[in-house]
């Protein structure tokens, strides 16, 4: 797990034998030796907190180079997550009576029997275990953490969760009991209503001035049935939340007895999803951590998170796929415009809440009018199909649709449109709301709006984006950076041609980030251009989903702004329900900030919408890795490959999880029997995102460090040199990956040779790109091979700070592997 000022492990206590979760601390308290002494000295005051609604603090440990504290294991779930996991993301107040009462009991004990105050008191912080208990984590540690990490970072001595706070915490006074109050009923509030008190805009502002509105105003403006919040409710919330103090409830018995809570309550009856039986990790020093580093490429948290249910929902009445248009023009270059209309059909229909509606992705697996409607209605899990052909000849369109019911083969519904080129939008429009009507969607006024809206009024602007989306769907298939310029500049065509087309810019936004990531990072000047065509998106079309998208895309891959990507990913949702896409980056994102059940649990909502998606198992498979779950990560690859045979990166997936579970590089080879060699290309690591690479693996490649992990130096030269890259940024890996590859082999003259190749290039490259990790793992081993270890190290510990574990907790630990690599060279202690 990861708490908010440090990484939580689940540990066996052998002595005792009792299972504990150990709060690893962050590295800049370790080295300030006065926060160190401090939370020491409050956590040993926090050992006599013993009530039963308090997770337990066992000890502090620590050493000269790290420190943690040891605390009760609690087997379940957070209430902010338990209310996420609920179908309208939101509790009725008879469902958490029972948790607050236990929750003011607690609180009641520590500020009046323990003297401790907690700080951070949020739904994240309060635990529901698998009896049905609430457990407050982190009482009185949190604020010294929190304090001491303010004081540190220079964050004007605050402590604390920002949307929970009061005026006077915000304002840095010291924290008291009724900071707490304050925090409590923000708690409530958001668990009632989706959204703490404010949460967005100058939140500091709006704490200290405004008034929050109330709860049943707040439910009615998120469409929350019943609105209404019982009186003694909103009464006692609003008191715990008055700006002045001594207004508050001065205690919290107060503010039971406010919500005519009877103390003791019975335990709550709202259920949860139970995981599985979570496996302790038994820390065995750092021999243990050595083996780790040789055996495999991750290192994660301990094997302890449910996969997703694999059994087969019924398929609901109201779902469809659209399956790819026939191209009838004589012209087949007009392809891309068959693509467009099946594409804008099914965008359209993916806004309708009621129904569910397969991804394009999945789809395009399929030709046009297949035979076998019934096996393909069962793969993608919907009860329709529409099929569809386009002929455009001049300034004339034909399109011809049918809506066919799979499991009799019947057309439900079937029309053919016969227009001018002007007139594409009512025929887009008109199918939607046709197939709408005849799978008898409930649609809401707004999305009645969607399915009648027109992008563009220009036709040719809206040719020039269709050609853009085409080449899009290309670029995002070869990942070539040419195919991403085309289409850009389709797309800034068709912007030049209607200045308010709201979804090209989306769209140019879109591509130039996704470009960004996964070919080639954009200079910070790029990135505000990406942002200013973001704004004029949004404020051309507010309730874009595309637009929404594309800035969470912007907060996400371009600053890792986590909290504020899922914000703008979670609205696309709300618009657009049916985004595969939007779902995959909540998970991404989960994921990066290691909420690795969350992220499993978005994955697999989004393969329900896009079942022949081979990158959602192949995530999936990486998560598990990530994990060191190497069974279901071999069952999650396995099922990617089977989709695709040829992708490289589940494929490598596979042999990770085959090399960590066996330790056996004979087998682990042996599991990719029967693939194609092109699964094992060097240009699997070539792709230079922001988040590569750090391991020496990757740098030379996984299939070439087989051979030296076997010390087959003769067959790791040949593998290694067998593709030759001539072109930046490729040419740069091989050049520094063969100084690597030599000094692995003890070869130290010819790594010398390699290194002084590499050197001007690479050097260059990080004086261009100053933030390029891929460049700071390379020249790290080039000087390495160069003899100058200082440089290879400072170099080396620069990328693992740039991608730390708490920035990243799904990349960081490959930093962290790169650095015990570059440290166990050079002799670090």
């Amino acid at each position: 797990g990861r708490g908010g000022m440090g990484i939580v492990w689940l540990a066996r206590d052998e002595e005792l034998g009792r299972d504990v979760a150990l709060k690893f601390l962050p590295d800049l308290m370790i080295q300030d030796r006065a926060a160190f002494d401090q939370l020491k000295h409050e956590t040993k005051r926090c050992l006599e907190l013993t009530h039963p609604h308090i997770v337990r603090i066992h000890d502090f440990i620590h050493d000269e180079r790290s420190g943690g504290i040891s605390m009760e294991y609690i087997d379940g779930e957070t209430l902010s997550n338990l209310r996420s996991e609920k179908e309208r993301k939101v509790f009725e107040p008879d469902e958490i009576a029972a948790w607050i009462s236990q929750l003011c009991d607690a609180l009641d004990y520590a500020h009046n029997h323990a003297k401790i105050i907690h700080c951070d008191l949020k739904p994240a912080n309060l635990m529901v275990n698998q009896r049905g208990d609430l457990k407050i984590s982190d009482f009185g540690i949190a604020r010294s953490l929190g304090d001491s990490v303010s004081r540190l970072t220079l964050d004007q001595g605050r402590s604390g969760t920002l949307v929970y706070m009061s005026p006077q915490q915000l304002n840095g006074e010291r924290c008291t009991h009724l900071d707490d109050i304050y925090s409590l009923g923000a708690s409530i509030y958001e668990l009632l209503t989706i959204k703490p008190p404010f949460y967005s805009g100058n939140i500091d502002r709006q704490i200290c001035e405004r008034v929050a509105p109330s709860m049943t105003e707040r439910r009615k403006e998120l469409d929350i049935e019943p609105a209404l919040v019982p009186q003694p409710w909103e009464d006692a919330v609003a008191a715990c939340l008055a700006k002045d103090p001594s207004r508050r409830p001065q205690s919290a018995v107060e503010v039971a007895q406010r919500l005519q809570l009877s103390s003791g309550q019975a335990r709550a009856t709202t259920t949860f999803r139970k995981t599985l039986k979570r496996k302790p990790l038994f820390i065995a020093g750092i021999a243990a951590v050595g083996a780790l580093l040789l055996a495999g490429i991750y290192f994660g948290g301990p094997n302890r998170y449910a996969k997703p249910t694999s059994h087969e929902p019924a398929i609901p009445e109201k779902s469809i796929a659209v399956l790819p248009f026939e191209n009838r023009s004589e012209e087949k270059a007009n392809a891309y415009f068959a693509e467009g209309i099946q594409d804008e059909i099914l965008t359209r229909l993916s806004k309708i809440a009621d129904l569910k509606v397969i991804s394009r992705t999945s789809t395009q697996h399929y030709k046009s009018a297949p035979e076998n409607l019934r096996e393909i209605a069962r793969e993608l899990g919907v009860a329709h199909i529409l099929e569809g052909s386009v002929q455009k000849s001049g300034d004339a369109v034909r399109v011809n649709v049918q809506l066919i019911n799979a499991a009799t083969d019947s057309h439900v519904w079937a029309d053919t449109f016969d227009r001018k080129l002007t007139d594409i939008f009512s025929v887009e429009s008109e199918v939607s709301q046709k197939i709408a009507a005849a799978l008898q969607a409930n649609l809401s006024p707004n999305e009645s709006h969607v399915l009648a809206a027109v992008r563009t009024p220009d036709t040719e602007a809206y040719d020039l984006f269709l050609r853009g989306e085409y080449e899009f769907r290309q670029a995002q298939s070869n990942e070539s950076a040419e195919t991403y310029d085309r289409a850009d500049a389709f797309y800034r065509q068709a912007l030049a041609r209607d200045p308010n087309f709201a979804e090209a810019a989306a769209a140019l936004a879109r591509g130039r980030l996704t470009r960004h990531w996964f070919v080639s990072p954009l200079e910070p000047a790029e990135l505000e251009e990406v942002k200013s065509l973001i704004d004029r998106a949004l404020a051309l079309a507010p309730n874009s989903p595309q637009a929404h998208l594309a800035l969470g895309l912007f907060f996400y891959w371009g600053h890792r702004q986590y909290q504020m990507a899922l914000t703008e990913f979670n609205r696309t949702l709300e618009l657009q329900p049916n985004s595969a896409l939007a779902r995959t980056y909540c998970a991404w994102v989960y994921r990066r900030r290691g909420e690795w059940e969350r992220s499993l649990a978005e994955f697999q909502r989004a393969q329900e919408l896009d079942p022949r998606d081979v990158q959602i198992p192949q995530n999936i498979g990486a998560t598990y890795l990530t994990l060191r779950q190497w069974k279901d990560a071999e069952q999650a690859e396995l099922r990617a490959l089977a989709i695709d045979p040829h992708n490289g990166w589940s494929a490598l997936s596979l042999l990770i999880s085959h090399l960590n579970a066996t330790g056996d590089v004979g087998a682990a080879r042996r599991a990719l029997d029967g693939f194609p060699e092109a699964t094992k290309s060097l240009t699997l690591v070539s792709r230079r995102s922001p988040t590569g690479i750090g391991d020496v693996a990757f740098m030379i490649g996984m299939w070439v460090y087989l051979d030296v992990m076997e010390r087959r130096f003769t067959d790791a030269f040949q593998a290694f040199d067998k593709e030759v890259v001539n072109k930046d940024p490729g040419r740069l890996q091989q050049l520094a990956g063969r100084a690597a590859l030599r000094l692995l082999a003890g070869e130290s003259d010819m790594a010398k040779s390699a290194g002084e190749e590499a050197l001007p290039s690479l050097e260059a490259r990080l004086r261009e790109r100053p933030d390029d990790t891929f460049a700071m793992t390379e020249l790290s081993w080039v000087y390495l091979a160069l003899r100058r270890n200082a440089d290879a190290l400072r170099l080396s510990r620069q990328a693992a700070d740039t991608i730390s574990i708490e920035k990243d907790a799904f990349s960081g630990p490959n930093f962290q592997i790169g650095l015990a690599q570059i440290e166990a060279r050079v002799g670090a202690p």
